[in-house]
């Protein structure tokens, strides 16, 4: 859950904040039709409202924007990635359930400092479709969603690797320096002639030289990036070298790799690569406090409502209260958690940053011994009680799921290459544009 948020949640934020013009049904009907992917078509409209969305954050950084058929060239590709991971998703009967786009909604207008009735007045008054802007935000949460469950079965990590990386982690004592950068890939097929990897090698250093000469990288990205974070300026956000993907992690070194270095170029399976370091700094070992809690967890459902639900765990809570009941007994009779509810609801010591935010948020300010009112997660209706706290540095468990997590993290970007461009080969693609070139493996 928690790696599945720190993937996706970002992408929201940064790039759904701007909401859509929505084009009226007419002038859909009239719309040109720019490319037909396996049973649906991506229309002119389409790619017009995802440019509006990437010209108007953009200019809110204050960051150049390449030229117009780049762009429409980035924006297509996209588009077509897109559509092809909706549709596997629908084919497996994938859905976002309503919880969880209200929570991450919920996010969102908060990171804008509104309620989510003030985001939906905003959306409004620009004389956009809030409807239209929520669709697209179930599609964002779809696509991480499918990334995951698909690239998940891709990565085998084998028990000894983890343990290899705890021993590091140990050794370090998890002190490590962040990087922040931005990241340019050219592609290189894999039969390519050397010819062609001799023109692309020229490409790369042209684009070091502008670089170099003080030309916006993410810009650049943009314009000519095959990279998978081509349309966020390549920028990959704060990540240690452990967190960086494996194909290019041993360019960074913790002390000789400074804020403002140009990396490369340098060629790897996947083609010729220059990273920017956009920023650099230290961290310290963290103090975390744990909580060692239980929970009864009920799910509504057609049966079941919301409101009966909820009412159901008040009455459970009261007959705690009162001593009619215990926690335990209630948990393992009810609970629909099956992994704690066979424990009396006890969900053990734990990070509470693992568990969903409105649960984590209530673990750390409860007072011990209380028992919470019924509040709502995207797994459904909760009673919590903290049964104690402790400040530690890092548990066993703690460790492991952070070593196995660096390693997935290193693993992922390639994988998601591979499968992209598999999915892509195997689908029906036909692009209208002429001067469209399918970027081949």
């Amino acid at each position: 859950m928690k790696s599945l948020k720190r993937v996706f949640l970002p992408f929201i934020c940064a790039t759904l904040l701007s909401p859509v013009s929505m084009v009226s049904a007419q002038n859909e009907q009239l719309d040109k039709i720019e490319a037909v992917v396996n049973q649906e078509v991506i229309l002119s409209s389409d790619i017009t409202r995802m440019r509006k969305d990437i010209i108007s954050r953009y200019e809110k950084g204050g960051q150049a924007l390449p030229a117009d058929e780049d762009l429409q060239k980035q924006i297509l590709d996209k588009l077509i990635a897109d559509r092809l991971q909706l549709q596997i998703a629908d084919r497996i009967g994938l859905r976002i359930n309503d919880a969880q786009l209200d929570q991450t909604l919920q996010q969102v207008s908060k990171d804008e400092g509104l309620t989510l009735n003030q985001f939906k007045e905003k959306i409004t008054q620009q004389g956009d479709s809030y409807t239209a802007y929520v669709d697209m935000v179930r599609n964002e949460l779809t696509i991480n969603e499918i990334r995951q469950i698909q690239i998940r079965r891709r990565i085998n990590i084998s028990e000894q690797e983890v343990e290899q990386m705890v021993k590091r982690l140990n050794e370090h004592g998890q002190k490590t320096t962040q990087f922040n950068f931005s990241h340019i890939m050219l592609k290189v097929s894999q039969d390519g002639s050397e010819k062609e990897q001799s023109l692309i090698h020229k490409q790369a250093d042209l684009l070091a030289e502008q670089i170099n000469q003080g030309e916006d990288v993410r810009a650049l990205a943009i314009e000519y990036s095959q990279g998978p974070k081509a349309l966020e300026g390549g920028d990959w956000g704060w990540r240690t070298i452990d967190e960086i993907p494996s194909l290019f992690a041993n360019v960074f070194d913790d002390q000789k790799t400074q804020k403002g270095d140009l990396i490369g170029p340098f060629q790897t399976s996947m083609g010729f690569h220059l990273i920017k370091v956009l920023d650099k700094k230290g961290t310290e070992n963290v103090i975390t406090t744990e909580v060692n809690a239980r929970h009864i967890l009920i799910k509504s459902n057609i049966i079941l409502s919301d409101e009966k639900a909820e009412e159901l765990l008040e009455k459970y809570r009261q007959e705690i209260l009162d001593g009619s009941k215990t926690f335990a007994e209630l948990a393992k009779q009810n609970s629909q958690d099956p992994g704690s509810a066979i424990k009396g609801g006890d969900l053990g010591w734990a990070d509470p940053s693992m568990y969903v935010p409105e649960f984590r948020d209530l673990s750390l300010s409860m007072p011990v011994g209380e028992i919470s009112k019924p509040f709502r997660t995207m797994h459904g209706w909760h009673i919590l009680q903290v049964m104690d706290k402790r400040e530690s540095d890092t548990t066993a468990d703690a460790t492991k799921q952070k070593a196995y997590g660096i390693l997935f993290k290193q693993r992922f970007p390639a994988e998601l290459y591979a499968w992209m461009n598999e999915i892509r080969q195997e689908a029906y693609i036909k692009i209208n544009n002429p001067d469209y070139v399918m970027d081949e493996n």
